[in-house]
Parts: structure tokens; sequence; C-alpha cells
């Protein structure tokens, strides 16, 4: 957090399919995976490339083990755009690579519509509600400067990880 790549809006890509473009998503993906995070975007290794990537797990941490409806592979998208379907927002915890240790309760659009390209070329055009709806949002912030806490509307909620754990735990 703090870092000026991650405070401005990030440059489109010329060529999805260029050479530095491929290095890029495998940066991106080696980061992720070794933090442990569901998505990343370019700016948060501090590359200043529109370029996100996301999956939604089948089962959430902190869940009682149900299906997520929108649970999908690893999505890796170029020069994405991002429009609500709806002007409905509903309030959930968030948490970021870029701001570790931290959760906060941030309002989000309950279904988007994302466009934008693979780093093979080809176009992708979704639908998403729900969790899926909310990952795609966060990243795409990335994209436009934009760190979940300044989403939220009642900073009472921004937390540290450790307190929200035990608040959980003695709520069980």
């Amino acid at each position: 957090m703090g870092h000026p790549t991650l405070l401005r809006r990030a440059e489109p890509v010329a060529d999805p399919c260029a050479p530095d473009i491929q290095a890029l998503v495998r940066d991106m993906h080696d980061t992720m995976e070794a933090e442990g995070g569901i998505g990343i975007a370019a700016p948060q290794i501090g590359v200043s490339r529109r370029v996100i990537m996301f999956h939604v797990p089948e089962i959430r941490d902190g869940e009682d083990g149900e299906m997520d409806e929108c649970a999908g592979p690893l999505r890796v998208l170029v020069n994405p755009v991002l429009t609500s379907l709806s002007e409905d927002q509903e309030v959930d915890w968030e948490g970021c690579l870029s701001v570790p240790g931290l959760r906060g309760a941030v309002p989000r659009y309950v279904s988007v519509r994302y466009t934008g390209q693979t780093p093979e070329g080809e176009t992708v055009d979704i639908c998403a509600d729900g969790f899926h709806a909310r990952v795609v949002q966060h990243e795409f912030d990335h994209l436009e400067g934009v760190l979940y806490p300044q989403r939220m509307t009642d900073m009472r909620s921004l937390v540290f990880t450790a307190a929200q754990d035990t608040q959980e735990e003695s709520e069980l």
C-alpha cells in the first residue's frame, strides 16, 4: 500500500499476445500462488499494465463447506472493461495482497459484465453475480489506482485480520 504504481491508472496493453505480457502473466501467477491469493493485478507486482487474473474457488475460507455456484477456472484478462448491470450493491468482507493483515467491509455491485482479451488473443464477454462479481471489481479497481479501503463507507469496519478471526471464534 502506498506504492506509486498502485495509486494511478494502469497503462493499456497494445498486444495481449506479446512475449512481455506472457512473462508478466507468469510472474503474476507465481506471485498470486505464493501469497495464497485468489486474484492479482499487474500493478500489484509493480507493473503499470491493464492485466488481471483471478479465480473463484469452489469453497471459500470461513464458509460452511457449501460449493460456490460461481466457482470457476483461472481467468486472465488483458485490457478489461467492467460495467455494472444494476445499481444493487452488497457489503461484504474483503482482503488484499497489497493491504496485508487487514480486512474491510466493502460495498460492491451485485451484477457486472466484463469484457477483455486473453493472453492468447481471444475475446471474453462474461456476466457475473455475487462473489464472482466482487472479485472482478476488486481486481479491476487495481487497474484504476483504487484500493478497497477507498471504497469503504465505514472505516470502523477496517480491522486487523487477527482481530476479525478472534471475533468470529468468540461468536461460535
